[in-house]
């Protein structure tokens, strides 16, 4: 859809390279779910998937998550891990 609303952009100018400054005013226009998608796309392209690595760290997240729930781990709060890091590197 992204990529139409370029294209039917890019048309609406008569075949000239539409500037970037207009791009932008375009796509502030657009509805906030458009918007979201414009945004995700280029964010995608700035930093695409690596599929095997986010599948291998989805994994060890259901792995984490399944020893939370089942008590085979203990959460420890933010704070005291912070505060460890501050003790082994005192100012």
């Amino acid at each position: 859809m992204c990529q139409s609303f370029y294209l039917q952009r890019h048309s609406i100018l008569n075949g000239s390279k539409m500037k970037t400054t207009d791009l932008i005013a375009e796509a502030v226009s657009l509805p906030v779910e458009e918007r979201a998608m414009v945004i995700d796309t280029l964010l995608k392209s700035l930093n695409p998937s690596e599929t095997d690595i986010d599948k291998k760290w989805a994994s060890v997240a259901r792995r984490r998550l399944h020893e939370l729930r089942t008590g085979q781990v203990k959460a420890v709060p933010g704070d005291e891990v912070f505060q460890k890091i501050w003790n082994r590197f005192p100012a």
